[in-house]
């Protein structure tokens, strides 16, 4: 039994938080163009927690299916997870060194989902 159904379940659940805490508790604290980084991190979190489960509820996660998986959940962990740190994090502090460049990281594993899941849901040829 995989752990990808659950993963995805509790990240669709934390990005409702965590656009609720945007919306509310950091509301007068992020400039203009950290709400919107905000609002992306979690739109985009919440798209591939969706993805994550879909993956996980309908084909056996093996290959092209499990490669999908593991990429959604870095993409989700990497992109969402540099973007509410960089939010966060005050102007000049060091962490945002490495939170800058996680960032297309994190973009790019959503990309190698999205192909793999492609690949998994190819048509396949008929057998003779």
């Amino acid at each position: 039994m995989s752990w990808f159904p659950s993963i995805a379940a509790l990240s669709g659940a934390t990005s409702v938080v965590l656009g609720a805490f945007g919306a509310h508790a950091l509301k007068d604290k992020l400039n203009p163009h950290q709400a919107a980084s905000w609002s992306t991190a979690v739109q985009y979190q919440l798209v591939h927690s969706i993805a994550l489960l879909f993956v996980t509820s309908t084909a056996p996660l093996t290959g092209a299916n499990l490669v999908a998986s593991y990429a959604f959940t870095t993409g989700i962990t990497l992109f969402s997870g540099s973007i509410y740190g960089l939010c966060l994090a005050p102007a000049g502090a060091s962490v945002r060194k490495i939170l800058g460049p996680t960032t297309p990281l994190g973009g790019i594993a959503f990309i190698v989902g999205w192909l793999a899941l492609a690949y998994a849901r190819r048509p396949t040829a008929p057998r003779l």
